[in-house]
């Protein structure tokens, strides 16, 4: 029982010793990186590489950067074309934030994107004869945000898509006991939303001419579909009522082709969303549907390109 006791009185010396040398560490460097000293020894044990070092810089970075004393005039200010960003790794890699669109702006958008699709009378090999399908897809997206802080922005915007496919013929013919045909089939569908969005640029030159972005909307929207086909050589028409809820995120490409005018291209990679449906069947209503998912995907039909003035 003396040997236990023995031990533990050892073991928590030796945990003083390293939080005191921690401590000690950081103050020495403190004044160093120009920062005051904090004693976090009664938190945990702080390595000298992490907190308290100056950051390491690369090879090629051993000179100072030209653009840290550039400024220009914003609204009768004079500011730093480097907008001030924490560096969380250990290495300094010389990369900058430029300021490319000032705090207080407005900005005056429309994105549009646009998806065709059409075949006539394709055969691939000796299965697949007589395919004739169409399909287009388009989405409007006005839009209008305030620039709270230089570089990013918050504000709404608005979005109608419509989507359609038709499906005129198709021959399917394996062999004598598998095959079949599908003719007269339409889909149609159409969507209205509006969103809350926050976007976040990174400006890539003090020129103010490119900036990559990050997009993030939150989306409350409605809309209607309709699937007619044939059904025992008789039509159906199928409805349905959807009710739709997102969270979208969309990087992007911002180009200044003039002061006050940006060109705009976003990718749509990942969402969340959740979706109410109603269907009804010639008339009669046939059910209900509650869904949600999450898209990890790069989805072709949503490459959005846009115009924006900036005031």
């Amino acid at each position: 029982m003396k040997k236990i006791k023995l031990l533990l009185i050892v073991i928590a010396l030796l945990l003083s010793a390293a939080q005191a040398g921690a401590q000690s560490s950081v103050c020495a460097e403190a004044p160093v990186a120009g920062r005051p000293c904090k004693d976090f020894s009664s938190k945990f044990i702080i390595s000298e590489n992490i907190l308290g070092s100056k950051k390491i810089k690369l090879d090629s970075l051993s000179g100072p950067s030209p653009y840290l004393d550039q400024k220009v005039i914003v609204g009768g200010d004079t500011v730093s074309i480097i907008l001030p960003d924490k560096n969380y790794g250990r290495y300094d890699r010389g990369l900058f934030n430029f300021l490319i669109i000032p705090k207080g702006q407005w900005s005056f958008g429309l994105t549009a994107s646009y998806g065709e699709f059409n075949t006539d009378d394709i055969q691939i090999l000796s299965i697949l004869k007589n395919f004739d399908l169409k399909v287009k897809a388009y989405s409007l997206k006005p839009s209008i945000s305030y620039f709270f802080r230089s570089n990013q922005s918050i504000g709404i915007k608005f979005d109608y898509t419509r989507s359609s496919v038709d499906l005129d013929n198709m021959t399917f013919d394996f062999d004598s006991d598998l095959n079949f045909s599908l003719r007269d089939i339409s889909y149609y569908s159409q969507s209205y939303t509006a969103s809350i969005n926050y976007r976040n640029y990174i400006g890539l030159g003090p020129e103010k001419r490119f900036a990559i972005f990050n997009e993030v909307d939150l989306g409350f929207g409605s809309g209607s579909s309709r699937f007619k086909r044939l059904y025992n050589n008789e039509p159906r028409d199928t409805r349905t009522n959807i009710t739709r809820a997102s969270l979208n995120f969309s990087p992007g490409l911002c180009v200044f082709i003039m002061d006050y005018v940006s060109f705009n291209v976003s990718f749509g990679v990942f969402g969340l969303h959740m979706t109410n449906e109603k269907q009804t069947t010639d008339g009669i209503e046939e059910g209900s549907r509650f869904s949600s998912g999450a898209n990890f995907r790069f989805n072709i039909f949503n490459i959005n390109f846009g115009m924006a003035v900036h005031i």
